[in-house]
């Protein structure tokens, strides 16, 4: 079994970016486990993920981002098919009310079982919930982009997103954060789950707003 693990590049000013950090602390420790740093630009993170997918040929994706002002990690469970750039990206390319495919269904649901994550997360004393948002940045548009491949090109695959929240120094005193070892201690266990696990847990996850 192979399993690529992506992170993002740091963004927004940051000079790191603890979904990398945590990526790549999961990769020292498992050998069944690639990381690939991603481009937190609109036109380069596709290309970079297929080709990170055609060289590899993983058996599982998980993709992970920063989701700044959330304490906890949260495991995606929908791709939206919209980019609506709050910020501009690395390249400098801010779209607005544009699609992450023109002509793609409006919406994929996850391929992995991100209840069990959850659970599994929490087990370890990690914080974490499921999220029904990736956002409309460069996260979202990695975690459709990924859902569309293997819909339409790699049906064998499995896959999906997991945001994890702002480090500790990169935020002021009382914002929510997580220490990196801990998003890689989440993010080992979603592996985990998701090489052992297809059919969710039947708990719910719902959410009033």
């Amino acid at each position: 079994m192979t399993v690529l693990l992506t992170g993002f590049a740091p963004f927004g000013g940051a000079t790191t970016n603890p979904s990398w950090q945590a990526a790549r602390l999961v990769a020292a420790r498992r050998d069944d486990v690639v990381a690939v740093e991603l481009p937190v630009e609109f036109e380069a993170s596709l290309p970079a993920l297929r080709a990170a997918i055609e060289t590899h040929r993983p058996d599982l994706v998980v993709c992970a981002g920063e989701a700044g002002g959330r304490a906890s990690v949260t495991p995606e469970r929908v791709a939206i098919n919209l980019i609506d750039a709050r910020i501009p990206d690395n390249a400098g390319d801010q779209p607005v009310d544009v699609p992450v495919i023109e002509g793609a269904p409006a919406a994929y649901f996850t391929s992995l079982p991100v209840k069990a994550a959850v659970a599994a997360i929490q087990a370890h004393g990690v914080p974490a919930a499921v999220s029904h948002t990736a956002g409309t940045y460069v996260c979202n548009q990695v975690f459709y982009g990924l859902m569309h491949l293997l819909a339409t090109e790699f049906p064998a695959l499995r896959g999906g997103f997991v945001h994890v929240p702002s480090a500790p120094e990169q935020v002021g005193p009382g914002e929510p954060a997580l220490g990196v070892e801990q998003s890689a201690v989440a993010l080992d266990a979603v592996i985990t789950t998701a090489l052992t696990t297809t059919a969710d847990l039947d708990v719910t996850a719902g959410t009033l707003n």
